[in-house]
C-alpha cells in the first residue's frame, strides 16, 4: 500500500514536471525531491530532499558538496551522492556540445562567456589553454592544472605539448580564482609572461590570460595594467 502511495505520488510530480518544468521559484526541495526519484526507487524521498536543503542551504550547496559529507545525511548513499555529483559534469558537457562548431570567436566577450561555461561548478583551482585556429574557430579545450590549493602549478612545456596537439595558431590561458578575487597575483603575471616567451618560440600566440571567479573575468589583455604582456 505504501508504496502505491509513493508510486502515485512520483507520478503526479512527473506529470507536473513534464507539463510545467522547474524554475527559479521552485522550491529546491522539489526539485530534490524528484531527482532523488531515480536513486532511492521505494523511499519517501521528500524528508531527505528537505535535509539535504536544510543542511547544504540551496541546491547549488548541494551540488558543491562533498561525497563524504552527503553520505552523512539520512538516506543518501554513495549511489545517491554520485548522481547528484553527475549534475554539474553534465551541465559543463551540455554547455560546450552548445557552443561547439564552426563558430568564430571575433571578440574577448565570446571567448569569455565560453570559459564561463566551461568552468562552470569547479570550487578548486583550474588552468585551462583553449586553442585557436587562425580564423577564430576553437580547436579545442584543455585543462592542464588543478589542485585545492590557492596557485596550481603548470609548466611551459605543458602548455606547448597542448597547442601542438591541437595544432593552433593562437591560445587564451585562464584559470579560476575560488576565493571569488579576480584579481591578478604576482605569480600569475609571471606564469602569463613565461607562457607568452615560450610559445612565441613556436609561432604561437598568446592572445589573453582570463581570470575567473565568482561568475564573471578579468581580462588580462584589456588591462592597462597588464596589456603591454601581450604587445
Amino acid at each position: 500500500m505504501e508504496e502505491n502511495v509513493h508510486s502515485g505520488h512520483r507520478e503526479r510530480v512527473r506529470k507536473e514536471f513534464l507539463k510545467n518544468g522547474f524554475d527559479e521559484d521552485t522550491p529546491p526541495h522539489k526539485i530534490m525531491e524528484m531527482l532523488l526519484f531515480y536513486s532511492i526507487p521505494r523511499k519517501d524521498t521528500n524528508e531527505i530532499a528537505h535535509e539535504l536543503v536544510s543542511r547544504f542551504g540551496s541546491i547549488a550547496g548541494i551540488i558543491d558538496a562533498p561525497v563524504d559529507e552527503l553520505v552523512k545525511v539520512n538516506g543518501v548513499n554513495t549511489n545517491t551522492a554520485a548522481l547528484i555529483k553527475l549534475i554539474m559534469p553534465v551541465a559543463r558537457r551540455y554547455m560546450f556540445d552548445k557552443k561547439r562548431s564552426t563558430h568564430k570567436y571575433s571578440n574577448i566577450d565570446e571567448v569569455g562567456n565560453y570559459l564561463l561555461s566551461r568552468y562552470m561548478g569547479y570550487s578548486k583551482e583550474v588552468f585551462s589553454i583553449t586553442s585557436f585556429s587562425g580564423s577564430g574557430s576553437i580547436l579545442g579545450f584543455d585543462i592542464l592544472s588543478e589542485g585545492d590549493v590557492a596557485e596550481v602549478s603548470i609548466s611551459t612545456r605543458t602548455v606547448i605539448e597542448a597547442v601542438l596537439k591541437r595544432q593552433a595558431v593562437c591560445a587564451i590561458i585562464a584559470h579560476n580564482h575560488p576565493d571569488g578575487v579576480a584579481v591578478p597575483s604576482d605569480n600569475d603575471i609571471a606564469v602569463t609572461e613565461n607562457i607568452k616567451n615560450a610559445l612565441a618560440h613556436i609561432n604561437v600566440r598568446l592572445l589573453d590570460h582570463l581570470i575567473i571567479a565568482d561568475g564573471d573575468y578579468v581580462s588580462m589583455a584589456q588591462s592597462r595594467l597588464y596589456k603591454q604582456i601581450f604587445d
